[in-house]
């Protein structure tokens, strides 16, 4: 349990970016493609380092998967920032898929985190968020750039919450800390 405890400020910087990012998406819904595959492509890049540095520092089961998680977001994030010139049909696809991985990725290390932690269900909620923003772009791809950017600010808003919420409730593990 101490493991997972002293990285609880990697769960609060995820969500922290998660919530700057959404915030991002709705005071400029008139963003460019362009603009929009840099902010995504740094925003994955970022939470997929902060995943696997905790997949790193994790001496559980769930370790495996925060690994892939953060291998999933680097390389969303590195196809992102390669190709910044790619359609907005592209970038939906990129960004749904990219969802649908890590959001399964974050379900199974929540189950995993079960005997560890106590409120493993906020890093479940986070990938069932995920998940489903992933299929909602798959469902309706022809929705346009504006109707992404607004979806994309929403999921990350509400995803990021989770995330901050989950870290101070991990962060109470912490050998000393007070209950």
């Amino acid at each position: 349990m101490g493991d997972i405890s002293r990285t609880w400020w990697l769960l609060l910087v995820r969500g922290i970016a998660a919530i700057i990012f959404g915030i991002l998406a709705w005071v400029w819904p008139a963003i460019t493609l362009l603009v929009l595959v840099i902010i995504f492509g740094v925003f994955a890049l970022l939470s997929g380092v902060f995943a696997l540095v905790a997949g790193f520092r994790h001496g559980e089961q769930s370790r495996v998967w925060l690994i892939v998680s953060g291998i999933i977001g680097i390389l969303a994030g590195i196809v992102a920032l390669v190709w910044p010139g790619i359609t907005s049909l592209a970038l939906l696809f990129i960004v749904a898929f990219w969802a649908i991985l890590a959001g399964i990725s974050e379900i199974v290390a929540g189950i995993h985190l079960r005997k560890a932690i106590e409120d493993e269900w906020m890093l479940i909620v986070g990938g069932i968020l995920l998940v489903l923003f992933g299929i909602i772009l798959l469902l309706w791809p022809g929705a346009g750039l504006l109707s992404l950017v607004w979806l994309l600010g929403f999921f990350a808003i509400l995803y990021g919450i989770a995330m901050a919420v989950l870290a101070f409730r991990v962060k109470k593990l912490a050998p000393g800390a007070s209950a």
